[in-house]
């Protein structure tokens, strides 16, 4: 295979997720649809088609190969790097850790994937309103999906699935119980979201807010 095989395949026509089928499936019937109403509708159509497979894109990713490193879980932009306490639903305690949000937009890849390597010993899920992700009052209000993970060495590090102002839908991927690899995907937002990583105590972020990440790649912070 030559260089434009690969490009062509890595950005052109990217491998898709599953949990995409039925969006592109329910995309083509609609451009089909629109063409037997008016042929001129197809090209739109198409737009359309190949819009929603590209929201569903999940390419490969290479995780840093050095222990102790927490790495991004999302796509997108740094939103917001502060001090606040774990969400309390995970009993993980009130002390304040540094967190670091992750803000996807509909134009980023929306698999998410693990901040590090570790089992899942929480995982809760929240319903609520579609305020804009970006928000800080989206962390309180918004749909969520929250996780406390403990890593082989023992630290504690928790991490928060919040749908956005587009989003109306968050997939869990994993179980309580469940041990997972740094960078292994654990779940996707569908169109415009967020992701809170909150950091184990005593341990500061390497990134600062208007960092682009890319999940499973980036580094967030050295344990």
């Amino acid at each position: 295979m030559n260089s434009i095989d690969l490009t062509t395949s890595r950005f052109v026509f990217p491998r898709m997720h599953p949990e995409g089928r039925r969006f592109v499936l329910l995309a083509f019937l609609l451009m089909l649809l629109a063409a037997l109403l008016w042929w001129p509708l197809s090209f739109p159509g198409a737009c359309l088609v190949y819009g929603v497979y590209l929201f569903f894109r999940d390419p490969e990713r290479v995780t840093p190969s050095v222990s102790g490193v927490v790495v991004s879980p999302a796509d997108g932009i740094v939103s917001i790097v502060d001090k606040v306490p774990v969400p309390a639903i995970l009993g993980a305690g009130d002390a304040p850790v540094w967190r670091v949000c992750v803000f996807m937009s509909v134009l980023d890849v929306h698999v998410n994937r693990m901040p590090a390597a570790g089992t899942v010993v929480k995982s809760c899920y929240i319903p609520g309103k579609f305020f804009n992700a970006s928000l800080d009052k989206a962390s309180e209000h918004n749909e969520r999906h929250l996780y406390l993970m403990q890593t082989a060495r023992g630290e504690r590090l928790a991490f928060v699935q919040i749908a956005g102002l587009i989003a109306r839908r968050i997939v869990s991927f994993v179980k309580e119980g469940q041990e997972l690899a740094c960078g292994e995907r654990f779940g996707l937002i569908r169109f415009g979201s967020r992701v809170d990583v909150y950091l184990p105590p005593g341990i500061e972020p390497a990134v600062l807010p208007g960092q682009i990440m890319v999940a499973g790649e980036t580094i967030l912070a050295k344990v």
